[in-house]
């Protein structure tokens, strides 16, 4: 049976978090005098930033926690998905004796983090259509593995993992936490996993403010998991991790939710016609299905492509390095006008470009 103490690294269950002012002092009025903090303003030419947020973001939790059918108390927000990532690594893996485990092609940041906290890295490859090796992970899990990372959908691949797969791991990782990763889970058709956190203690579900949302540059992840490993997770973060004005526009965002809806029904719209599109090519081999925001495309020559792309000013990512993505570029489903731009660029890459016109016909 799964105990969220048994998984910790020990010195985490009696450290001290930091105390800061705003949790000392929760209230809104008041003569702050308790923080050292600027009591003239701030030297911007609008909005007033001298005195520190919410450390624990209580307003976004309210108001998030009913959209995504959870408890305030089961959310953690953070700078961005890789400050959980790193947060969740720190907390359970002992560095030089504990492991992950990853299923590549995956995320990159899952694997940074290990190394960055010098933490054995143990990598089981989906099967060749980008699918959970069940017998392979089940086989690969030992009493030093603290995490097992899956994401659904998958970057790059952008299909959403087999979820008699990923609940197999969870019943049967009975000592280690596992994270699904679902920051492109707005764009699938499946319910996400945060449905079943009451259900699995060991669950962590990951999600990002910068997909569907358009959010990037905020810099605001989503991680739910219990109310146990969320306290854990605030007791070892910075303080005031998420700035004001982040919090603001979130809260802003979360009274629009019907605009995000839209954007995405867009998003898919163009996704469709992007894939169509490109299947049009002679150069394009393979379309890979997707549950996510973009495209995983096979070409005859990938580099080529990519280079050629490049030099028109249409960037798209060049994943044909990548485990199991030899030949794929990897395609952001943009705008209609971004969208037709790239087809266009590729209808004339061979017509335009004879040292390309030699290398594709070359390579056909």
């Amino acid at each position: 049976m799964f105990t969220l103490n048994t998984i910790l690294r020990p010195h985490i269950l009696t450290i001290t978090p930091y105390s800061s002012a705003r949790d000392e002092y929760t209230g809104k009025e008041g003569v702050f005098l308790d923080a050292n903090e600027n009591p003239l303003g701030s030297a911007t030419p609008q909005g007033d930033y001298n005195r520190y947020p919410d450390p624990h973001q209580w307003a976004i939790k309210q108001k998030l926690a009913p959209i995504k059918g959870v408890r305030p108390s089961q959310i953690f927000l953070g700078n961005g998905s890789d400050e959980p990532i790193d947060l969740l690594v720190r907390a359970t893996c002992t560095p030089g004796t504990d492991s992950i485990l990853i299923m590549p092609p995956t995320y990159g940041m899952y694997e940074v983090s290990a190394n960055i906290n010098d933490v054995e890295l143990i990598k089981v490859p989906l099967t060749p259509d980008f699918q959970v090796d069940l017998d392979a992970v089940i086989g690969s899990i030992t009493p030093k593995t603290k995490l097992i990372w899956l994401c659904s959908p998958n970057n790059p691949s952008g299909n959403l993992l087999q979820a008699d797969a990923i609940r197999t791991i969870l019943d049967i990782a009975d000592h280690s936490l596992v994270i699904v990763d679902e920051a492109y889970i707005d764009f699938a058709s499946t319910p996400s996993w945060t449905s079943e956190l009451d259900r699995y203690p060991n669950l962590v579900v990951l999600q990002t403010f910068s997909k569907a949302w358009g959010l990037a540059a905020l810099r605001l992840g989503m991680c739910f998991a219990s109310e146990e490993l969320i306290g854990v997770m605030n007791k070892i973060k910075p303080p005031y991790n998420i700035s004001a004005p982040t919090q603001a526009l979130a809260l802003e965002a979360l009274s629009r939710e019907a605009e995000k809806d839209n954007m995405v029904t867009k998003i898919l719209a163009e996704r469709a016609v992007l894939a169509e599109n490109l299947r049009s090519l002679p150069f394009v081999e393979v379309i890979h299905p997707s549950d996510a925001n973009f495209l995983l495309v096979q070409f005859d020559d990938a580099k080529a492509t990519f280079d050629y792309l490049i030099n028109q000013q249409v960037i798209v990512r060049d994943r044909s390095k990548v485990k199991l993505c030899d030949g794929c570029l990897r395609i952001s489903v943009g705008t209609a006008a971004e969208n037709e731009r790239l087809i266009e660029t590729l209808r004339h890459m061979t017509t335009e470009d004879p040292a390309t016109q030699s290398t594709l016909v070359s390579n056909s």
